[in-house]
């Protein structure tokens, strides 16, 4: 059975299979992305991270999973499949989100 995703995180997960401003446009205008040892702050800056891990590697990420932390965040697992290394991996997306918008993300094993 499909997963209810809530707005915000469902327009993320469609826009990943687009481009960097797509990604961006998830976000509120100080959003941010942790991914890999690094943040990402606003829209050029998420742009340009979503634009890079799309140019390095091809991969699709499909939600399995949902569920709620103690911060009160909204985490998603995800199933990724693509052409880097240690795929497939399942990462969780912790979702911090500010009414129709992302606050915050961090992609984490």
């Amino acid at each position: 059975m499909p997963l209810t995703l809530p707005s915000p995180i469902a327009a993320f997960f469609a826009a990943e299979s687009r481009d960097g401003g797509a990604v961006a446009a998830c976000f509120t205008d100080q959003g941010v992305v942790m991914d890999e040892g690094h943040t990402h702050v606003g829209h050029a800056a998420i742009a340009a991270w979503k634009t890079a891990a799309s140019s390095q590697y091809d991969y699709t990420s499909t939600p399995v999973a949902l569920a709620s932390d103690a911060d009160g965040r909204i985490v998603v697992t995800s199933h990724v499949i693509g052409n880097f290394p240690g795929s497939p991996v399942d990462l969780r997306y912790a979702f911090v989100l500010a009414g129709d918008k992302i606050a915050r993300l961090e992609i984490a094993p």
